[in-house]
């Protein structure tokens, strides 16, 4: 019996024969599941206290945040198109490249947090009015939109930063900041929107102040340890500045395509919400209600996913295209199937969730049947997940990610949501079924690119020859340990 199980596990489970894998996996994936589980597990209970004030209250701070989803998805992908470079630059340990890349990615990511910021203050009114009709959720939502959009060049600070820390393997110090700023920021929602510990009852504009006070505590955190520890991130202006037109051409001829992937990415998600708010306030409230129960379920694959990226990058960084192959294939199978797994657990949560929520019946009717559906699509969205930002993007294939990422999106997701919702006047449930067809062809097409090993370049070969004043990458480390 124990001969004829142990070359089946070896056939679905080849990395567990893979030491180096499966320590590259822990030492890089478990902080960032840890960090994104206490982040979804919080703003859960953010939004189960927001509940309790009404249907109103969750779809305002819902499309409230829409501002901030775009504008955290173009930091994504420019920070994305840096780790490409990163990644591989530390693979063979050339801090002086990692430091210009800093520089690059910080320019870009604090030039779209203030342009956002500057749009929400002077029209938060016209920021919410793309997204829904309703006076009042509209009134409610604008002095959250405001407050909270001070937030954003500083989350500009710390997705630079942490990613510098991920690519290099210092993943417990954004890892650790991260959950000091959740517990904080829930912490203080409990008290300031409902008023206890002596403190005014805030509602929604409470959830705002807490939010804030936590991401000034975490980006001041996180610069003070990344030079007090004199990490590979700790660059001087003189060293993130020290590249010329052709190497800052060369970068962002790669890091474009990301960056241009996911603001059309997360445009198209911000477009699927819209469409869920105009069916109704009752659709988007069920809407941000499953979407954050799916958002706890995410949290193993996005550390699977960024693991994955960096393991890829470091391998081909040091010329192991092979292993670089084989550790695609081993993460796509993990999330394949754990996404089979967590999508029966999103479906059994189907029916209780809902009822934890004070919202109207058919309001739980809608959250219970997204849930579900949600459930059924998730192993779906999990491999696409790994094959787009894990696979393509680390390999330096960006614009074939970004193609097969936003095409799908905006050739097949957006006109059925419309086509389902404005024209076959149909329940948001069925809304949200017909834009995972989207999802379906991304994966037939990116599992084909995978196959292919087309997807795989060597960035370094951009690269400028280090200053002859910076310090040496050994005793750089040296110090840091």
């Amino acid at each position: 019996m124990k001969s004829s199980i142990q070359p089946t596990l070896q056939h679905w489970f080849p990395f567990l024969q893979d030491d180096a894998y499966l320590e590259a996996l822990k030492s890089i994936a478990v902080p960032i599941i840890l960090q994104q589980a206490i982040a979804s597990v919080l703003n859960a209970v953010d939004v189960l206290m927001l509940g309790q004030l009404g249907e109103v209250s969750v779809a305002a701070v819902g499309l409230a945040n829409q501002l901030g989803f775009l504008m955290m998805f173009v930091l994504f992908g420019t920070t994305s198109g840096a780790a490409a470079f990163i990644s591989q630059y530390w693979g063979k340990r050339d801090i002086p490249s990692i430091r210009r890349v800093l520089g690059i990615g910080l320019s870009i990511c604090l030039l779209a947090s203030v342009a956002f910021l500057v749009f929400v203050q002077i029209s938060p009114a016209t920021a919410l009015h793309i997204y829904t009709s309703d006076p009042e959720v509209i009134e409610t939502g604008i002095p959250y939109l405001r407050l909270i959009s001070l937030t954003y060049p500083m989350m500009a600070i710390s997705f630079c930063f942490g990613m510098v820390h991920r690519s290099t393997g210092w993943v417990r110090l954004p890892t650790t900041t991260g959950i000091i700023a959740i517990l904080i920021k829930s912490g203080l929602s409990f008290v300031l929107i409902f008023g206890w510990l002596g403190f005014p009852r805030l509602g929604v504009f409470g959830a705002a102040i807490a939010t804030l006070i936590a991401r000034v505590l975490e980006t001041t955190i996180l610069i003070f340890f990344t030079y007090w520890k004199h990490l590979p991130a700790a660059a001087s202006v003189k060293e993130m500045y020290d590249f010329n037109f052709s190497y800052l051409k060369a970068v962002l001829a790669v890091a474009f395509p990301v960056i241009l992937n996911e603001s059309l990415w997360s445009l198209g998600i911000s477009t699927y919400n819209a469409i869920y708010a105009r069916i109704g306030t009752q659709s988007i409230a069920a809407y941000n209600i499953a979407a954050t129960i799916e958002g706890m379920a995410f949290v193993l694959f996005i550390g699977v996913t960024d693991a994955t990226a960096i393991m890829i990058g470091n391998r081909l960084g040091a010329g192991e295209r092979d292993t670089a192959y084989r550790y695609g294939g081993w993460s796509l199978r993990l999330n394949l199937m754990g996404g089979v797994l967590v999508g029966g657990l999103i479906i059994l949560a189907s029916f209780f969730v809902p009822s934890l929520y004070n919202i109207s019946p058919e309001a739980k009717l809608y959250a219970r049947n997204l849930l579900v559906i949600m459930g059924a699509c998730v192993w779906i969205r999990t491999s696409n997940m790994v094959l787009v930002v894990g696979v393509l993007r680390s390999g330096g294939d960006t614009r074939v990610g970004a193609l097969l990422d936003v095409g799908t999106l905006w050739a097949i997701g957006v006109p059925s949501a419309l086509l389902a919702a404005f024209v076959f006047k149909l329940e948001i449930h069925w809304v949200y079924l017909l834009v995972m067809s989207e999802e379906l062809v991304k994966l037939l097409i990116g599992y084909w690119r995978y196959r292919s090993r087309r997807w795989m370049h060597d960035l370094t070969v951009i690269q400028k020859e280090p200053h002859p004043t910076l310090v040496p990458a050994e005793e750089i480390l040296n110090e840091a340990e």
